[in-house]
């Protein structure tokens, strides 16, 4: 079977139109904009209403995604949705996406990688385009971190909202793409950051729920070190790997989890920061939505054959990074 490079050819992204402003924050915890800001880099998150789940936001980007790229639904083969907060434990958010799209013919599954997990399914999806399987293939990622963040806890509140990006995988005529990606994971991260209750082991009863233990809990200090640490080795393996320079690379982008972190990251890089993607003011850390949500604000800024590196660390702990080489003209969509 001949092999082929999946390339990102359209980008699709939804975030409410609700914000949750410092300010705002300032009234529900002890805290202040200042605080925040310094410490994070983030100036206000938006916030999806309750009672509208994942495939609210979904649904509204894929469409874009589908108008800006001039596909029809029916088209559409496979849907692959990385989130922490699907609309259900099951079904899978993904095939609920299909459904309210119209893409009858695709089937889907949800991927859940916490903050690495656009990049996990960008590599999955990436597979089916690479081996002939499919030709088109859509990978999301998006979370509804409203849903599981304790508001009285300030060292989580703060960092987190809702948001959810789209990209379309096919085929590449001219060998533009996902070129190569490394991926990790260590199951002994789970101790700094998860939800405890929820899953089998820990079903949520009365006591978990008084106790909070359904909502998001970290320890930020592992966990910064951690993703520091494993975005930065495994962004230095794809581009020893690929006889990459500093000079070749277009474009980082690191996942928006806390400013100190992305500095951080490019520091021991020495990558310069003008060419670092950022928008973690505006949004906030929206866990599997930060990568595909950067792609979409920096799309105009995207030229044919822009080499970038896309690197994430989320809870459990998963990282890794994957190089690309882009596929269109962004400033002409």
């Amino acid at each position: 079977m001949s092999l082929h490079t999946a390339a990102i050819t359209g980008i699709g992204a939804y975030v409410p139109e609700e914000k949750l402003t410092n300010f705002d924050l300032e009234k529900i915890v002890e805290t202040s904009d200042e605080w925040i800001f310094s410490r994070t880099g983030i100036k206000e998150r938006r916030i999806l209403p309750k009672g509208l789940g994942l495939s609210y936001m979904g649904e509204r980007a894929v469409n874009q995604l589908l108008e800006k790229t001039g596909t029809d639904p029916l088209e559409v083969e496979m849907i692959i949705c990385a989130t922490i907060t699907g609309d259900y434990v099951f079904p899978d958010t993904a095939n609920q996406i299909a459904y309210k799209v119209g893409a009858k013919n695709a089937f889907g599954f949800d991927i859940n990688a916490a903050c690495s997990g656009f990049l996990y399914s960008l590599h999955v999806g990436s597979k089916f385009i690479e081996t002939g399987t499919y030709k088109k293939v859509i990978v999301i990622g998006g979370d509804v971190m409203s849903s599981i963040i304790n508001y009285e806890d300030r060292t989580t509140c703060v960092i987190f909202g809702d948001g959810l990006g789209a990209v379309m995988l096919e085929p590449s005529t001219n060998g533009e793409g996902i070129k190569d990606s490394k991926l990790c994971a260590d199951g002994s991260g789970v101790e700094f950051l998860q939800t405890f209750a929820g899953g089998s082991k820990q079903p949520i009863d009365a006591e978990a729920l008084a106790a909070k233990e359904h909502l998001v809990f970290q320890n930020g200090g592992p966990v910064f070190k951690r993703a520091v640490q494993g975005m930065s080795s495994t962004v230095k393996q794809v581009m020893e790997k690929n006889s990459l320079t500093q000079d070749d690379i277009t474009w980082i982008l690191p996942h928006q989890a806390n400013k100190r972190i992305i500095q951080t990251v490019a520091s021991m890089l020495d990558f310069p920061i003008e060419r670092v993607m950022v928008n973690i003011e505006n949004y906030g850390n929206t866990t599997a939505g930060t990568l595909p949500l950067a792609l979409s604000d920096y799309e105009s800024q995207l030229k044919l054959g822009d080499k970038l590196i896309l690197t994430a660390f989320g809870g459990g702990f998963t990282w890794g990074s994957t190089y690309l080489t882009w596929a269109y003209n962004g400033s002409e969509v």
